[in-house]
């Protein structure tokens, strides 16, 4: 009789170029898929209901891929340190796979499982990276530290093989009948049961087979015009893959598997670059999650020391107008309705939303980081407090006064405001040219409902300058 092995899911909810479950399978074809709905993740007051919606859909299809290949996904719902190990010992298992995650909540939670495991007399195997394509401690630099810019990271990264996609579960064996009446497995809540609803469309339909095909239409249909077309809001020019990474509805090696072979196809220098600058976004990403993994304090709190007690101004009926998109900044205003409606935003725009935040309001940057992870459907500790903190100038980045103009970025990027035309309607009527510059008349706004600027950037531009350089002299002379 086969061994019984449980595969822990987490951040990895499919069946294809899974790394542990690859392993589980090749130990014994009796694998079992678990997932336990984690009430501290669910009862957290920075869950997005949009994010859990996509979560929940990705676990259905991942029950039906499971079912397919001949096995079964058991849902558990409870505290993992006791729901994991109570199954594991009512089912017989002779171990338990899963791979490893950077966040510090999880380390923590899997240690203690492991340490339940291990207590009952169960095999634990979690030497599994699934989600990286280099796991924490194999970018290093010279001297085996690990690195703290993005640029060293990436000439490091790049240069090492990747690992390619691994096989797809199949010929799975489940369990008996009598062993699922053991289980106590429940049936998948919606997400409106688990007290989150969502009634708007996804910006990508979940699971493990939407996502394979976006993959494979973005490596056809846009790959090789992204470094043009990227940071356009008004074009659909990126991958739209985010949510299907954070929950590892898609596999990173097929995706950098696409990213090389449509590399290789380029038939022109510029081509490459395109596609060159999309495998660098994917280094972002991993350079986030290493940076997580070997400073979990990140996740709390600023890199920069300056940054430690900044004497932010922090005024609420400001940050609810930057909340709501009425700020009087139509990008800005067009970005933060994009993300409360859809429960996702543009990156050029994330970057330049967390600015006006951080730079032209004087907001901590860490009331903006938690209302988008409130928010968005792709909200990942490591990619969004890296992003908060490099546009902050709190984190690890060798240019700490990066403050974006949003009519400079307007301009650039959305020049004939048809993103700010489709997301504040109100005003869609106004000029192009007062709609990019943000300088709207009084006539412009009559009877629109729509406000005047709340603050003037370059008086605040000018005011954090100021608090900036006060900062770093208390902080030299605290040194000295």
């Amino acid at each position: 009789m086969a061994d019984l092995i449980l595969f822990w899911h987490r951040r990895d909810l499919r069946i294809s170029d899974n790394l542990g479950l690859a392993t589980a399978r090749e130990r014994s074809p009796k694998v079992v898929g678990v997932f336990c709905l984690d009430p501290d993740i669910l009862a957290a007051d920075d869950v997005a209901p949009a994010r859990v919606t996509y979560m929940v859909g990705c676990l259905a299809q991942l029950q039906s891929q499971y079912q397919m290949a001949g096995s079964e996904l058991l849902i558990l719902q409870g505290q993992p340190t006791q729901q994991i190990p109570q199954v594991a010992v009512a089912l017989g298992a002779r171990a338990v796979y899963w791979n490893r995650d950077v966040e510090p909540y999880s380390r923590q939670r899997d240690t203690a499982v492991a340490a339940a495991l291990s207590a009952k007399g169960i095999e634990i195997h979690t030497q599994t990276w699934d989600q990286l394509l280099h796991a924490p401690g194999d970018v290093l630099t010279g001297e085996g530290k690990p690195y703290t810019v993005y640029g060293p990271f990436w000439r490091t990264w790049q240069k090492q093989p990747k690992l390619a996609p691994v096989a797809t579960l199949q010929n799975a064996i489940g369990l008996s009948q009598s062993e699922r009446a053991l289980a106590g497995a429940i049936a998948l809540p919606s997400a409106q049961a688990l007290g989150f609803t969502w009634d708007s469309p996804l910006p990508l339909e979940p699971g493990e087979l939407v996502a394979q095909a976006q993959l494979a239409s973005f490596g056809h249909r846009a790959i090789e015009a992204y470094d043009e077309q990227r940071n356009f809001p008004a074009v659909e020019g990126t991958s739209l893959l985010s949510a299907a990474l954070k929950f590892g509805a898609v596999g990173i090696r097929e995706v950098w598997q696409t990213a090389a072979t449509a590399y290789e196809a380029c038939r022109s220098d510029e081509a490459r670059t395109n596609v060159q600058t999309w495998m660098q976004e994917l280094a972002w990403r991993e350079f986030y999650q290493h940076v997580m993994y070997f400073f979990p304090e990140l996740a709390q709190g600023p890199y920069r020391e300056a940054w430690k007690d900044f004497p932010w101004h922090n005024d609420n009926a400001q940050f609810t107008a930057w909340c709501e998109g009425r700020t009087g900044y139509p990008i800005v205003d067009a970005a933060m309705r994009q993300l409360n409606e859809t429960g996702w935003m543009h990156n050029r725009c994330r970057m330049i939303v967390a600015s006006f935040l951080t730079k032209d309001l004087i907001i901590d940057w860490r009331w903006g980081e938690k209302y988008f992870m409130q928010k968005l459907v792709d909200g990942d500790l490591s990619a969004n407090n890296g992003g908060w903190q490099w546009s902050a100038s709190s984190g690890m980045d060798p240019k700490p006064l990066r403050i974006f103009n949003p009519a400079s970025q307007a301009k650039k990027f959305d020049n004939e405001a048809e993103y700010i035309r489709q997301w504040v309607p109100e005003i869609r009527h106004v000029d192009t040219g007062a709609l990019v510059t943000g300088k709207l008349s009084p006539l412009d706004l009559a009877g629109t409902g729509y406000v005047a600027p709340i603050v003037d950037h370059k008086k605040q531009q000018a005011r954090f300058k100021e608090l900036y350089k006060q900062q770093k002299s208390k902080l030299e002379s605290t040194l000295a």
